[in-house]
């Protein structure tokens, strides 16, 4: 496991398309599913990593506490699941059903969504506003797994109300920290350097 952080895409950035299965339902999920959404989170996950694993609980809660809210949620496993078979869509169907996630999840097989996402680490966050421009990409929380800190999702949290509510996100984010993502061999994109993350 390399600690790895994510890359910080710029704000303002419209959210690159994508059609992917979701693993749970079989249906083709893209941007156009949560049209009528206020907000957009786009969560780059995988089931094996143990800092996703930490924020599993949160990551269901999120769905659940801003369903009724105009937040849309849609979760992304890019890991090779050939090398990596945890990571694969069975392994991401059970873990939906066994935390209760009640947003789509989707395998991204080819990688090429990470890539256009700029996607780095697991997890790694992605929220665009009503425009579906980026206005916060970072960490969840300050949390990690050997740190002692609880999880409560605030840098996040804060993000999405303010975007929910048509006001601006603080501009002052810190990239998330997790698992390198586990490219296909050849596949790793230039701007992935897989460098150990310092905090």
């Amino acid at each position: 496991m390399v600690r790895t952080a994510s890359t910080m895409l710029p704000l303002g950035t419209a959210a690159p398309a994508f059609e992917l299965p979701d693993v749970v339902s079989g249906a083709t999920i893209s941007i156009d599913s949560f049209a009528d959404k206020k907000a957009l989170l786009v969560m780059f996950i995988s089931v094996h990593c143990p800092f996703v694993k930490h924020i599993q609980t949160e990551l269901a809660l999120l769905g659940k506490d801003y369903s009724d809210y105009g937040l849309g949620i849609v979760g992304i496993s890019p890991n090779d699941a050939v090398k990596y078979p945890d990571d694969g869509p069975e392994s991401l169907k059970e873990m939906a059903k066994t935390v209760g996630i009640n947003y789509p999840i989707c395998y991204d097989q080819t990688q090429q969504t990470a890539i256009n996402y700029t996607a780095a680490c697991t997890p790694d966050f992605f929220l665009f506003d009503a425009d579906r421009r980026l206005c916060y990409r970072g960490q969840l929380d300050d949390s990690r797994p050997s740190n002692g800190k609880p999880v409560t999702g605030k840098d996040l949290r804060a993000a999405i109300v303010a975007a929910l509510s048509g006001e601006p996100v603080d501009i002052n984010q810190r990239p998330s920290i997790g698992c390198n993502i586990k490219w296909i061999e050849g596949n790793a994109p230039e701007y992935f350097t897989g460098v150990r993350a310092e905090e």
